[in-house]
């Protein structure tokens, strides 16, 4: 297998030295001379397109066949440069861009670039969240988490969950990297809020297959929160205030070279969402609730010489829900926390190498502890990572390399279980830690076979211990890019992860109640193979639309059917865990428009997920709880006037399946349920519409005043999150009725908020 791979890599720089390309590489600043991260580059050809991002030192470096090209130079906050001339070999551009003064006090003239979610080469997609303002929101700002359920590939979770759900996996299959730190505790309570702050983000990438060797440790997507890193010029304030929460984000120059972002927000919740949860329902069972939650980040930001930057990002979160019953003499408290905090050093050496250095610390905790008459329960997890990575980024023959070394310690405590009894001395306690280490190289090359075939070839290999187990992997990943011509495009790709942290879900409704275990005493690590392939079509000048399909075969699946946990005994979680295997098949559909005052785009996901565990349904294959046959969102924004724009969101779904007793009998005059297949229900299928409308009292590059009305399902339609079955014994006690009790949450929901700038 090794021996074919390098034979492979070697047959790709044979075919790369034969072909007639230059080097075209770059530094994009703004007129204040700072060095722009994320500026998106095209190079269009007679025949060909290409497209490229700058990095976070402002650089950019492309392979271009000989001849006469085109580069547009684009940033949503500066007006778009074209560069015309004729490549006769390796060049060095200079590139300096504009603040963008287009937008007047009563007139808007834009660059007609509204690429507020942009396909990018394998399937990859980039989003920008400026350009998505208008999308209706609860808090006034961008849902992350949110719009990345509102595109192709990605399962819309319902109400009460703020988990991904990406072609078929379970929600610890996703890592979030927030600047290189990964974050372990992914949603605020019950996925109402946004879990971050999106005007502390500058840019996400989102690659539903992880092709990039750079990163791993999950058998799904990938997804990258990157902050700002460009030096503010000027002292600058934005900010939120909402009915329901409100944030903060300051911007602040302590030199030319020197600068740090900082943000917060912070939530009132108590006195409004409560009473709606509790407001004439009997579908609500919670009394008594108080909730509330806090986040910060903050990221400073030095030009240490003209070829180094340094910059240190933070993240810290917490979340507190209370519940009190008096009816049943029940107190409840559940606290959970995010940390991250990650120091990076990227230094150019030259237009053809680059390195990035950084270390992080990212912490998760959650605490649940319940009072109930004379009884004391607390369970508590906690899941630290101690990490380092470095990437270096070069050219062999034209060709570019990114290659790289990664550590990582991790320190877990699955679950600490307390239980005590405060009439007697008979207490219970269960508490195990587990400690990691995992150690990887990387390589990717992206060589091009021909002006209309290009690669990504990756080589990711893992080494991980943890006590007596030790695991030692090669995960490869290929990624294929057809160019037919500037207009359609084709790739294929195969992808090996291997997953050695594993999330276990302990509630159908995404509470942080779930807990993560380390691969060890003899519970493997789960495997998945994935093959995708796709197109891209631009069908006009304001028109795209992508296709693909995906099939994902997994192994060593984790399943915990204890609910919280088995807290009437010591719990064994080696005993206890169930393993597995599942497969995920679909098609994916995107029709996207971006420029004109009307803008957005439709999504559509056929697919299909299953599992197989031998301990359930009697070792046969059964559905997946999240197997939701129709995944269909459509999205749009329009541009009405300078001083009005609206946004709406139309979500369907299949509903998520459940298991339901198929019939009941009586035993010595009890009713007692009877079971046939697992997941044999379906929850009613999801429907929701939200709306938006944003208006400005003022809005130019520097300063903006809007106000935000958004209503969340304004149809009022009841969407259950779970189904409880009622049942009722005949008076005779020989006959049974069973009716479901649909609980929802929530349903409709306005809210108003005001966004500034200055």
């Amino acid at each position: 297998m090794l021996k074919s791979f390098i034979f492979f890599f070697l047959l790709c720089f044979s075919k790369i030295l034969a072909q007639s390309h230059a080097r075209v590489t770059g530094n994009v600043k703004s007129s204040e001379k700072q060095n722009l991260t994320g500026v998106n580059i095209s190079f269009k050809t007679t025949n060909q397109f290409y497209e490229t991002v700058t990095d976070s030192t402002g650089n950019f470096s492309e392979n271009i066949p000989y001849g006469n090209i085109i580069i547009d130079v684009y940033h949503p906050d500066f007006t778009l440069k074209t560069i015309h001339f004729n490549v006769l070999k390796d060049t060095v551009l200079s590139v300096t861009l504009e603040n963008d003064i287009s937008r007047l006090k009563e007139v808007v003239v834009s660059n007609d670039k509204k690429n507020g979610i942009k396909n990018l080469a394998g399937g990859k997609l980039s989003i920008n969240l400026k350009d998505l303002a208008s999308l209706p929101t609860l808090s006034g700002t961008a849902d992350i988490m949110k719009i990345l359920q509102l595109t192709p590939g990605v399962q819309n979770s319902g109400d009460a969950n703020g988990y991904l759900y990406v072609r078929g996996s379970d929600p610890g299959h996703n890592a979030i990297l927030y600047n290189g730190a990964p974050v372990y505790g992914m949603s605020h309570l019950l996925g109402i809020f946004p879990f971050y702050n999106a005007n502390h983000i500058n840019d996400i990438e989102f690659d539903k297959s992880s092709s990039n060797a750079k990163y791993g440790g999950r058998l799904s997507s990938t997804t990258l929160l990157n902050s700002n890193k460009k030096i503010p010029s000027d002292f600058g304030v934005q900010g939120n205030v909402g009915i329901l929460a409100s944030q903060l984000n300051v911007s602040v120059p302590i030199s030319q070279n020197t600068g740090f972002y900082i943000s917060g927000r912070k939530t009132y919740i108590d006195e409004i969402v409560a009473p709606v949860l509790n407001s004439g329902s009997d579908n609500n069972d919670v009394e008594n609730m108080k909730y509330g939650f806090s986040d910060a980040n903050i990221t400073f930001v030095s030009k240490i010489s003209n070829k180094s930057l340094f910059s240190v990002d933070g993240f810290i979160s917490g979340d507190e829900l209370k519940i009190k019953d008096e009816n049943l003499d029940l107190r409840t408290s559940l606290k959970w926390s995010n940390f991250t905090v990650s120091p990076n050093l990227t230094t150019v050496f030259s237009s053809k190498a680059s390195m990035s250095n950084s270390i992080y610390f990212s912490q998760y905790s959650n605490d649940l502890s319940m009072e109930q008459a004379t009884i004391q329960f607390n369970i508590s997890s906690y899941v630290k990572d101690f990490g380092f990575n470095n990437s270096v980024s070069y050219f062999i023959k034209k060709i570019p390399f990114e290659s790289g070394f990664q550590y990582v310690y991790h320190n877990l405590q699955p679950q600490k279980v307390i239980v005590e009894n405060l009439a007697d001395a008979n207490n219970n306690s269960e508490n195990k830690i587990i400690n990691a280490n995992e150690a990887i190289f990387f390589t990717t090359i992206k060589p091009s076979f021909t002006n209309y075939l290009k690669a990504e070839l990756g080589l990711r290999i893992n080494y991980y211990s943890s006590g007596s187990d030790s695991y030692f992997h090669f995960q490869p990943r290929v990624l294929f890019n057809y160019f037919a011509n500037n207009k359609y495009s084709l790739y294929v790709s195969y992808n090996r992860q291997y997953q050695y942290l594993s999330l276990i879900t302990t509630s159908s409704v995404g509470l942080p109640t779930d807990f993560w275990i380390a691969s060890h005493d003899g519970i493997k690590p789960q495997l998945s193979d994935e093959f995708s392939i796709g197109s891209n079509q631009n069908i006009s000048k304001n028109l795209i639309s992508s296709f693909g399909g995906f099939f994902r075969y997994m192994k060593n699946l984790l399943e915990y059917p204890y609910g919280v946990t088995q807290f009437n005994e010591i719990t064994n979680l080696k005993s206890d865990l169930l393993v597995g295997k599942g497969k995920a098949y679909g098609l994916e559909m995107m029709l996207k428009k971006n420029n004109g005052k009307f803008h957005g785009w439709l999504s559509y996901t056929l697919s299909w997920s299953d599992r197989n565990f031998d301990e359930l349904n009697k070792g046969n294959t059964y559905f997946a709880k999240y197997d939701r046959r129709h995944n269909i969102s459509i999205v749009g924004m329009y541009d009405l006037n300078p001083k009005w724009d609206l946004g709406v969101t139309q979500v369907f779904s299949s509903g998520n399946r459940f298991t339901m007793p198929t019939s009941w009998y009586f035993i010595n005059n009890n009713p007692v349920k009877e079971y046939s297949k697992y997941n044999n229900a379906q929850m009613p299928n999801y429907i929701r519409t939200d709306l938006s409308v944003n208006y400005f009292f003022n809005r130019t590059n520097k300063k903006e005043s809007a106000l935000n009305f958004s209503i969340y399902n304004t149809f009022n339609l009841e969407n259950p999150i779970y189904v409880v079955l009622d049942v009722q014994i005949g008076e005779d006690k020989n006959s049974v009725v069973v009716k479901q009790d649909k609980k929802v949450l929530y349903r409709i929901l306005p809210s108003i908020s005001w966004r500034f700038k200055f």
